[in-house]
Formats: structure tokens, sequence, C-alpha cells
């Protein structure tokens, strides 16, 4: 499920100020100055004739001596996307991947910590002297606690660690707005928080590329739109580009004043640009993507009997973008594939996600023709591998982690709860997305006591609640540091009034309009149900007639006081019905209700038990 954002821009900052005033009082300091595998098909065409291209702010690949006199020069190009600030292991769920073994059997596989990928990057460059490192976008964003809690910084740090050459923007690089981006990419201390250590803040030593993200006032694009990789004569330039449906799943202060334009036309203009310069090898860095038809990530959806091998947006963007475009590493909707997807032309070109959360890594051959200087991508080859744990962890990785750890130890220690096993956050109503959903119910009722019932977006719970924590706290003790990693996004808990016939077309919204293809299903508060029938389509997949509060009918014409996060409140996700509430009244962050409510109900001796996930129910 695509990756759903953000709130506005004061109500992280309120969150932010608020847990620093704790981490200060705790630590006595806190800032300084302001404190798969699949290879390309042996009859592949070459790539369409030339592109180009100067680079805004160049420098070299890594890797140092001359190159191959010989016409054919491999270059190694390493991708991964969606690292969401996930410098740790991410936990359960979220840090496995699965493995397809040849007898069809699975096994699930622990991946991902920046200590491991740096260590796999870094083997993996070996003996490869031309050799890119590029990213699909959201390396920020929905980030843990340790990233989170200091705008991004460490992820920043730790990308430049990684040798990351380029990436394009994510719809998530844009939760705390335009100025914070560019403040991530230029450098310098955070204009309300200051600098969190004494050598401040340098920013990122890789480009952000943004070449579908205008500024509306002088309609050019927000970042550079292209960079070009440079090494004794071989040229690869890299376009950079995020979903065009980005306003509609970040909030509207984070792209104020900017336009996002459409995928192909944007890649398809700088493709004709790059060759205008004479840079005829392209890659095009796409904050889109696909769904797989296997969620292994070695699947090979090139095989024969694969079907499609992967839907979904990118599908149709990767078949239209300009032959001059030799491949397409793509993201956003945190699968893993390597494809080949037939161009305009007719000949396939390789399509790669890595997953999410730094579980996973691309390495991409591409074969460059120094007499043409194009990809001969009938050479072109590529693969998934797993960020396993069994390597030695980067001695400089883990002394960066643990600099940041011991700045957010404090508060990301601190106990609020207890469970007695896993509150999952999968499924079409899951354990989490009901205990969220309760706790904001409870929280609005100290608000407002007539409030009805709450209302959830599934993409605004990012992690689930593990019994078995990796922190060391003890089983089954929720700290702040994963409730922080459940719920990044510092949304306001908000009250409106709505009537019933609106609740209902809520309730239709999830499975019509721009949510038909891709349902975004609610998570509700006790006392809420209905039955969704998926064996129907659109909107008639809600039942009308099934939907009860408390048992009772809603009354198209009665009142319902709802409790949403400011996401939904503002018509986020295709829910336009919940942006037309009246009786505004805002209350204190989403992550604030949480802890509350798992301090009122759980204990040591009485911990928390996951929630049925019994109030939708399901035909399928």
């Amino acid at each position: 499920m695509p990756a759903t954002s953000a709130s506005p821009a004061s109500s992280v900052q309120r969150r932010r100020r608020r847990t620093h005033r704790l981490l200060a009082t705790a630590a006595g300091v806190l800032t300084v100055g302001a404190l798969t595998a699949a290879a390309l098909p042996a009859g592949a065409a070459s790539a369409g004739e030339g592109r180009a291209g100067t680079s805004p702010g160049h420098h070299e690949g890594h890797g140092g001596g001359k190159g191959d006199k010989g016409r054919y020069q491999d270059v190694q190009l390493l991708s991964f996307n969606d690292l969401h600030g996930n410098l740790e292991p991410p936990s359960g769920s979220s840090g496995r991947v699965t493995r397809l073994h040849e007898d069809g059997t699975t096994e699930n596989i622990d991946a991902g910590g920046a200590e491991y990928l740096a260590t796999h990057l870094r083997e993996a460059r070996k003996g490869n002297r031309y050799s890119v490192t590029a990213a699909g976008g959201d390396m920020v964003g929905a980030s843990p606690l340790i990233s989170g809690l200091f705008h991004d910084e460490p992820t920043i740090e730790a990308l430049n660690k990684l040798d990351l050459d380029v990436t394009s923007v994510g719809n998530h690089e844009f939760d705390e707005g335009a100025k914070e981006l560019a403040r991530l990419q230029n450098g310098g201390c955070h204009p309300v928080d200051g600098c969190y250590t004494d050598k401040g803040f340098k920013g990122a030593d890789f480009p952000y590329l943004a070449a579908n993200v205008l500024d509306e006032k002088t309609g050019k694009p927000l970042l550079d739109p292209y960079w070009v990789w440079r090494k004794n004569g071989v040229k690869v330039g890299f376009i950079g580009v995020t979903l065009e449906a980005t306003p509609d799943i970040v909030s509207a202060e984070g792209v104020r004043g900017l336009s996002f334009e459409d995928e192909v036309d944007t890649i398809n203009k700088y493709a004709e640009e790059l060759r205008r310069q004479g840079v005829k090898s392209i890659v095009a860095l796409v904050h889109e993507g696909g769904f797989p038809a296997s969620s292994a990530y070695n699947y090979d959806c090139d095989s024969p009997g694969a079907g499609d091998g992967v839907s979904g947006p990118i599908a149709d963007i990767a078949g239209k973008v300009s032959p001059q475009v030799d491949a397409l590493v793509t993201g956003h909707t945190h699968a893993a594939y390597v494809c080949t997807i037939p161009d305009p032309a007719g000949n396939p070109r390789m399509v790669t996600s890595a997953a999410s959360f730094g579980r996973l890594y691309t390495d991409t051959t591409l074969t460059y023709d120094r007499r043409t200087g194009d990809i001969a991508r009938t050479a072109v080859k590529s693969a998934n591998h797993v960020v396993t744990r069994d390597v030695p962890k980067a001695p400089d990785m883990s002394r960066l982690i643990d600099k940041w750890n011991a700045l957010a130890a404090p508060i990301g220690n601190r106990a609020i709860g207890h469970i007695s096993g896993d509150i999952v956050k999968d499924g079409t109503e899951s354990p989490l997305g009901d205990l969220i959903a309760d706790a904001q119910l409870e929280y609005g009722r100290t608000l407002d006591p007539e409030t009805d019932l709450a209302l959830m977006n599934p993409g605004g719970i990012r992690a689930s609640l593990t019994y078995a924590a990796s922190g060391g706290e003890g089983d089954g003790v929720v700290t702040f540091a994963e409730g922080f990693t459940v719920q990044p996004f510092a949304n306001t808990v908000n009250l409106q009034d709505f009537t019933g016939a609106q609740l209902i077309q809520a309730l239709k919204e999830q499975v019509s309009g721009p949510n038909e293809a891709a349902p975004k299903i609610l998570q509700v508060s006790s006392g809420l149900t209905y039955t969704l029938d998926l064996t129907k389509t659109g909107a008639d997949r809600v039942v009308t007639d099934s939907i009860r509060l408390n048992g009772e009918p809603i009354d198209d014409a009665a009142t319902y006081r709802v409790a949403t996060n400011s996401f939904l409140a503002g018509g986020g996700d295709g829910f336009t019905t919940l942006g037309e509430g009246t009786g505004d009244l805002v209350g204190e962050d989403d992550l604030t209700a949480l802890e509350r409510y798992l301090t009122a109900n759980s204990s040591a001796a009485d911990p928390l038990a996951p929630p049925a996930a019994d109030r939708i129910t399901i035909v399928r």
C-alpha cells in the first residue's frame, strides 16, 4: 500500500519542541548554538537515439584508475528506495524479506539496518571501478525516533557515509515543506531547533532531483531536474521525479506553492534535453511503483507464465517513457521487483525496486558502448540482494547511530505502555489500526464527551508494535521510540461534525473514486461495524445497510462527532468528504493520544492484549 503522509509543519514542530524540552531537561543539553534476480532477454534491443547532459553539481563516481580501452564498459548501478530514516534494523515484519526457493517454498529473512547496508554496498563495489549509487526517493520522512526527532539530519549523514551519488525526491521529502527539503540539501541549522551538535549540519553530499516539482511562482523545477555521472569518458544521466499525486498524500502545508507535473511528460522532456547535450545513457529515478505478482524479492517476473510481472502505476509509466531512457529505478509501493517492461518502441527495459527500509539493494550492470555513448540493453543484468545481518557492522555507521541514540535516549527509552503480544498493522482491518482508533476516540472524549467514533487512515500507521522489542527494554514494554515509529507524522487529533449521510459517503470513498483501484480501508474505533463485500465493485463494496454504531443503524440526518487526524480532516488520501466537517476542534498530536491510551489501559501486571480486529466483516 502506498505510504501516506504527513502533517502540517506546525504540528511537527510542536511535537519536536515538546520532546526537545523534555530531552533538554533529561540530558542537560540538546542543541549547540540554539539549542529480484532477472536478466534482460537476449532479444532486447539497444536504447533509442541519444540523450545528453551537463550536470548541475557534478562529482565523479566511486573507484579510481583509468577505464578500459575497449568498446564496452560495464557500469555498476547500485540502488535502493524508501529508506524512511530506518538507520537501525527495522523490527517485526518491517524487518524481513521473503525468499522464494526453487521448490516453491519460501523463507523469511531478517534484513535491514544502515550498519549492514553500508557493509553490503561497500562489498558490492569491490572490483567495480565504474560504480554509481542511486536512490528512488523517500529517504527521509515517516522516520523512527533516532532520525525523525532531529528532522532527519542523522539519515542525511548516514546517506553521505553510504556514498549515495544521487536520489529523486519522494512524497515524504515534502512532509516538512520545501524550505526544510532545501535545508537537507544545502545544510544549516534548523530554523526553530537550531544545531544538534557543535559541528552543525552540512547537508547532503548528493543531489536531490525534482524534475517534475515546480515552483508555482517561477514555473521552474524546485531542485535540479537531472544530474550526470561521469568517469573516464563514460556519461550516464539521471532524471529524478516523484509521483504526480504527491499533493493528495502529503499535507497541504507541505506542498504549498508547488505544482507536481506528469511523470512521463517530464522524463521525456529532460531525456531530450540530455540528448541535445550529448548524454545518450539515461536512468530515470521515479518515486512511483508497482505491485509484483509475488511478494518474494527474487521472484522472476519475466519467467514464462508470470503474466504481466508487475502491475500498477509504474507499468503504465514505463510503457510510455521515451526509449531514450535505458532503465527505471522506482519506489513508493515498498515492493520488490526486477522486471522488464517494453518501452514505446517495443524493446524490453529494466524496471527495479528494492522494497523499503534498507532491507534490499539492487545491483544492475549497465553495459556502456563507448562508440555510441549509449547502453547496450542486450547486456543489461539486474538482481535484488538481501541486506542480511550476518555480516560485520560498518564501524563508522555504528558510531553515527550511537551518537544520535545518545541524544534521543532520554526520550526514546521512556516506557509508555505494556502489551501481551505483537500488535500488527497488517491486514484490511488491523489490530494496531483498531488500537489507534480507540486511542483517538478516548482522547477525543476528553475534549468533547459527545465524540461518537474515530477513523484512522492505514497509511499513517508506519510499523507494528512488537512484543519482543529490539531495544533491550524488556519483552512487552512499549517505549516512546516505538510509539514514535508507529505514528511519526505529528498529526493532530481533530474533532468534526458530520451528518450520517456524510459518514456513509466517507466509508464509500475507501473503495471508490481515487481509491477504487487501490482501496484505503479506514481503521475504525470500537462500536462502529459494517460489512465490506469484495465480490462487488466500487462504492457498492461498502454494504450500506450493514453500517452500525453501537448496534444502531446510521441515521442520514443525524449529526455525529468524529475524531480523525489532521491529515484526514484535510481531505487527504482521497477522503474529500472528511474535509467537509464542521465544528472543528483541534487537539494535541496523535502520538500523545496513543501514549495516554497505553498508559491508562496497560501495566506490567496487566498488559494490553491485541484487539481482535473484528469490526469490519469481509466478504471475499
